[in-house]
């Protein structure tokens, strides 16, 4: 039986052939009429000359390979989207053909003859999905998307001298090529003040894997129809923003305008400065003042106007209003508190569980497909789409953030419909916070410190035809100093409880240095972690560090090489080093802040647990990012709405925070500083 964990080797060096050495110096052996044809008349020769030095044999056996003209109708060089309905009707047949296969050695040899037939990222998304979702090969650690396609978040001119530190010199004294800080822009544009975020590898990683857990298409639903999908895909958005905004405040930049009116110029321009290495193409640009226009591009088989996005958005505004949605049988669904949210969210990222497709559309995926094609419309130039077209890269883009400041304003809208929680939903009563502070290290207490770091990550698993061995680059990212959180609770039950601490950090001012109302703070409000604590009767001082936050993953596991330090199979130790890669990077966790400090508000809340609290087993380690990402295979970890409390508007009297509270909450006044200053991670 085939070792499943071989199957992690088809990812390496995505564009050589399958029998070329792969990982560490392992190599498939593979049946003659399993090679293209370009290397079927050379078999013999390739398969013992790259064969020769290999340390590992992997055989493969010769099946009868499933249908694969669907997959391969994507070209081996084109562009590859989640966005675009055809990629992911092409992408959910490969994802049914990878988990149809009875056996893992079957879909080894499936793999292994697909490899090197469909399109490189087609091939890469669809296998993803499948070892993620079938029975015998969850346990697998899927490689960073970075070190396998570093095309989609490094500076093209980096490339070049990868290749040259590669082949001149030898493994044991390369040293890393250092990506330019902001090579995307000058000073002279306002948006490129906030590259540090838009650009950061670990955001754009964590919005493609988010992508990658929750699929759009697979003939088998539960794929796709996972708990509260439509709900997560709101709040993490809803987060995205949230976070965004506050990177503008720390920026002296006014919140994101909306993208509301889809007939207006998008002032912005972007200029990726990326070159895709599988489609031979530099990424396109968006000029500055780009206007929609109808799209006809034969090729994705895409025709539809402006007219028909606008279609979609009133009709989804409709539902609201009314509070129910029409289902395809022409039932009525009511938008209700607890599942409103979620009907909506499905809606909006329409996919094969959306309640009503022909009605409602796909207006959030298409938004981003008119965005990306908008340099190019009717494929004249034979263009292909802009970051904004590619969940591993559309974060890059700022329009990316008013588009979905617009997606968020149509949720709030349904959000403002529903009746304020009362006093009795938030309070919990006998418990009461008596204090909070927050410690960093080597920092002055009660503040957030932020500052620059330099990391380095092996690209040599995504360096097609270039000497073996590993070649490092390294990046500046935003980091802030550890912390320690320290909650005072005073339990008056006379018997020891659950409680859900909740965490938020929100900003104190507006762009104007106003204070801010309640009704508009709430949506700025960033969720830093989420836990639950067990309370004996009387004074409890609980305590938790920031890298335990429920919210982020850390750096080791958003960037890890896999075959480093590997603990032995079947270990304990291995089950822990298998984790899932959807989350929040940890070094994102907070915003950057200004060097005088940006005035901020640190929310501490401690809710009933008997009303937070999902009876289900929690195994494994793909539940420390749950926030953001839902647990794999198991109900969210929390009854109440995403966001609570601030997920509906207040109730009267509560114009300001600190009418809001009620004693199981408080609030301190916390800076985030940031000072320029670059340290070199170890």
């Amino acid at each position: 039986m085939a070792d499943k964990k071989n199957l992690l080797l088809l990812f390496d060096r995505p564009q050589e052939p399958v029998f070329m050495e792969k990982g560490n110096k392992a190599v498939f052996d593979i049946p003659d009429n399993f090679l293209t044809d370009r290397y079927k008349p050379i078999g013999n020769e390739v398969q013992s000359r790259f064969g020769e030095k290999a340390e590992q044999r992997i055989p493969v056996n010769n099946i009868s390979i499933p249908d694969l003209r669907i997959p391969m109708s994507l070209g081996r060089n084109e562009q590859f989207s989640l966005f675009v309905p055809r990629h992911r009707r092409i992408a959910g047949r490969l994802i049914d053909i990878f988990m149809g296969v009875r056996s893992i050695d079957d879909l080894q040899s499936v793999a292994v003859f697909a490899r090197d037939r469909v399109n490189p990222y087609l091939f890469n998304y669809a296998l993803s999905v499948a070892l993620l979702h079938r029975p015998d090969t969850k346990g697998l650690r899927l490689p960073s998307f970075v070190e396998t396609f570093p095309d989609k978040y490094v500076d093209s001119k980096v490339f070049s001298q990868i290749r040259e530190e590669a082949t001149v010199v030898e493994e044991g004294s390369r040293m890393p090529i250092i990506i330019p800080k902001d090579y995307t822009a000058s000073d002279l544009d306002p948006e490129h003040r906030l590259w540090y975020f838009r650009e950061d590898m670990g955001v754009n990683l964590h919005h493609w894997h988010w992508h990658l857990v929750y699929p759009f298409e697979a003939a088998s639903r539960e794929i796709v129809n996972k708990d509260r999908r439509g709900e997560l895909f709101y709040y993490m958005h809803q987060q995205l923003v949230a976070r965004y905004n506050l990177e503008r405040f720390s920026n002296n930049l006014a919140r994101v305008k909306r993208f509301n009116n889809l007939r207006d110029p998008i002032p912005e321009g972007y200029f990726p400065k990326m070159d895709s290495l599988v489609a031979s193409r530099a990424w396109p640009p968006r000029m500055e003042n780009t206007v929609l226009r109808d799209l006809d591009r034969e090729l994705d088989q895409i025709k539809l106007d402006v007219s028909d996005l606008e279609r979609w958005r009133d009709r989804f505004y409709e539902a609201v209003h009314q509070g129910f949605i029409v289902d395809e049988s022409g039932n009525r669904v009511q938008l209700d508190e607890t599942r409103g949210i979620d009907i909506l969210g499905n809606i909006m990222e329409s996919s094969i569980i959306s309640p009503n497709r022909q009605l409602y559309g796909d207006l959030h995926n298409m938004g981003h497909v008119f965005i990306s094609y908008s340099h190019d419309p009717d494929h004249r130039h034979l263009e292909s789409f802009g970051v904004m077209g590619d969940s591993a890269t559309a974060m890059r883009d700022p329009v990316f953030y008013k588009w979905h400041a617009y997606v968020d304003d149509m949720f709030q809208e349904h959000k403002e419909s529903l009746t304020p929680y009362t006093l009795p939903q938030l309070n919990y009563r006998g418990v009461t916070i008596t204090g909070i502070s927050v410690a960093p290290e080597g920092g002055k207490a009660d503040t957030f410190q932020t500052f620059w770091q330099q990391s380095d990550i092996n690209l040599s698993r995504g360096m097609d035809f270039v000497p073996r061995g590993n070649v490092f680059a390294r990046f500046t990212h935003l980091q802030h100093a550890p912390f320690t959180y320290t909650i005072n609770v005073n339990n008056d039950g006379g018997a020891a409880r659950f409680g859900t601490v909740r965490i938020f950090l929100g900003p104190k001012f507006d762009e104007r240095g106003t204070e801010m109302l309640f009704r508009d703070q709430r949506l700025l409000m960033i969720e830093l972690d989420k836990f639950v604590v067990s309370m004996r009767p009387g004074q409890n001082t609980i305590r938790r560090r920031s890298n335990e936050s429920s919210v982020t993953i850390p750096f080791e596991r958003v960037f890890r090489n896999l075959d480093d330090n590997r603990p032995a199979e079947g270990t304990a130790e291995e089950a822990q080093f298998n984790f899932c890669g959807c989350g929040w990077p940890d070094h994102m966790l907070l915003p950057r802040g200004k060097p005088e400090g940006l005035p901020c508000q640190l929310f501490v809340m401690v809710s009933n647990y008997d009303d937070d609290r999902v009876d289900q087993e929690l195994t494994g380690t793909c539940n420390d990012a749950a926030s953001y990402c839902g647990v794999k295979d198991r109900l969210y970890p929390d009854r109440r709405a995403m966001g609570y409390p601030f997920d509906r508007l207040p109730r009267q009297g509560s114009d300001r925070l600190s009418n809001f509270l009620t004693p199981n909450m408080m609030v301190k006044d916390i800076p985030v500083v940031f000072t320029d200053r670059t340290t070199v991670r170890s």
